[in-house]
């Protein structure tokens, strides 16, 4: 049987730190439409789903190539809704539909700056190891090292077991990114949690994994795409 793969993005209106930052113009284009624009030229995916709460987005993403099948509720798209469960309603939605996906690529809107490769490299590793998938790149901080921790009125190292006295002997730690995540569909059917499945990563520079929460990050990200420094 072939190998189906669905990219999911999910997109809701109600974002605070950036007022309707997934639809805020980026560079000539709806922020959005970036990650729809890049899906569609990545060959593996089959559809570009988007999940979204709002009817002004749904029509965006259809614009530029998207499917919207679905709104999400309401509930699913509120300031601490766990994504988890938009990806689980998503998925449901697919299964009364008799669709049966191989992989869910989770691609955040939010991730302008990614490379066809990294979707690309994403899925290979998900081919491979039939596990949940993360794009991961180099730590600014350590939490063995210079991350510290508020408790009562002081402040410690947030690892604090194992005292680290050189930035050198700290153990590698990465950041996970929003570039390009994927993910077994009963995984997330019966998980509720990244981390309850084995995972898989792969690096991706700094310049490719910006991702937009507020208004100094899209200032940020709009600068190393106009200056053309991301590689």
């Amino acid at each position: 049987m072939k190998e189906k793969f669905i990219a999911l993005i999910c997109a809701r209106g109600g974002s605070k730190g950036l007022k309707n930052k997934n639809i805020k113009i980026f560079d000539g284009k709806p922020l959005i439409a970036w990650t729809i624009l890049l899906a569609k030229k990545v060959k593996e995916i089959d559809r570009v789903i988007v999940s979204t709460e709002s009817k002004k987005i749904a029509n965006i993403a259809n614009k530029y190539g998207a499917e919207t099948p679905f709104l999400r509720p309401k509930k699913l798209a509120l300031d601490y809704s766990a994504e988890w469960d938009s990806w689980r309603h998503a998925v449901n939605y697919l299964e009364k539909q008799n669709e049966k996906p191989t992989g869910i690529i989770i691609l955040h809107a939010t991730s302008p700056l990614r490379a066809v490769r990294d979707v690309k490299e994403c899925i290979k590793l998900f081919k491979k190891h039939k596990k949940t998938v993360i794009s991961i790149s180099e730590a600014y901080r350590n939490p063995f090292y210079n991350m510290v921790k508020k408790e009562k009125n002081f402040f410690k190292i947030v690892n604090f077991k194992k005292k680290i006295r050189s930035r050198q002997l700290a153990p590698e730690v990465y950041d996970m990114t929003t570039v390009a995540w994927m993910l077994r569909p009963e995984t997330i059917k019966k998980n509720n949690f990244l981390f309850d499945d084995k995972v898989v990563g792969f690096l991706v520079p700094k310049n490719r994994a910006v991702d937009i929460d507020d208004k100094y990050d899209f200032e940020y990200a709009l600068l190393l795409k106009r200056k053309k420094l991301v590689n």
